[in-house]
């Protein structure tokens, strides 16, 4: 992770070296329409990908060997309790878009020289993320109605409460992106952000926390596997690894630019 004070800048910097506001925070949002639209073009939700359920019960099989198929038990532990239920499933609907925009606009209006890189490693990782999620269709925890011997999951966002649901979306949620999980990556973005540059403690722990509760909304509405958000940090990792590489390398252009 990039230290905020490892590139510093002037108190007034001039105004082509600071990353232009709409069109910065455009971008963003951009990337993020773009998960939205092009996941359910990808695998529309009406047809069920060949391979889904294999691939499904195939997280399940490793969950199994390595002790980590405890998602059934994290939801069978609350869903008599209706407004955590409740609660996961708004989480999971509204959290996911207005935390990150929060937390993109928050570094921006900071005016720190890494805006850029961190908005590239969003932009790669939900590319990353939805190029996985197409080439290999899984079916989510709350589908699988009991194949391989595996525990029935209920269908929390249908059964409670919820901003919106798979069965009432009109076809635009790709039901079979399940590996990985672009909530938990962009939780974790979130926290990246969010936990060096705070200048609050409770700030901090909130950003700590963030990713972790969306973890447990995940599988509290039964659309994700353990597994699923563990893949969260090589996905994020990678994104990061190209975005740096891409600003070194506009770093070297600039440098040799100005020197020539």
């Amino acid at each position: 992770m990039p230290d905020p004070d490892a590139h510093p800048v002037s108190a007034s910097p001039a105004r082509h070296d600071r990353p232009r506001g709409w069109t910065q925070i455009a971008l963003v949002v951009g990337i993020a329409l773009v998960v939205v639209l092009v996941v359910p073009l990808v695998a529309p939700p009406s047809k069920v990908p060949p391979d889904a359920l294999g691939h499904g019960l195939a997280l399940v099989d490793i969950e199994r060997a390595t002790g980590l198929f405890f998602e059934h038990t994290v939801q069978d532990t609350v869903i008599e309790f209706d407004p955590m239920v409740i609660a996961a499933n708004w989480w999971y609907g509204i959290m996911h878009f207005a935390v990150t925009a929060v937390a993109f606009v928050w570094l921006f209006r900071s005016n720190r020289p890494d805006f850029v890189l961190w908005r590239n490693t969003f932009a790669v990782s939900s590319v990353l993320t939805l190029a996985i999620q197409a080439a290999w269709a899984a079916t989510p925890p709350r589908l699988l109605d009991g194949a391989g011997d595996t525990p029935r999951f209920v269908d929390a966002l249908s059964t409670f409460s919820s901003p919106w649901s798979f069965s009432a979306s009109g076809g635009v949620a790709n039901q079979y992106a399940a590996m990985p999980s672009m909530h938990a990556v962009w939780a974790l973005i979130v926290a990246c952000i969010v936990v060096p540059r705070a200048q609050h403690l409770w700030v901090r722990i909130a950003a700590v926390a963030y990713p972790c509760v969306t973890v447990m909304a995940i599988m509290i509405t039964g659309n994700h596997y353990v597994i699923d958000a563990i893949a969260a940090i090589p996905i994020v990792a990678v994104g990061y690894a190209i975005a740096r590489g891409i600003a070194q390398l506009r770093a070297r252009r600039t440098c040799r630019a100005r020197t020539a």
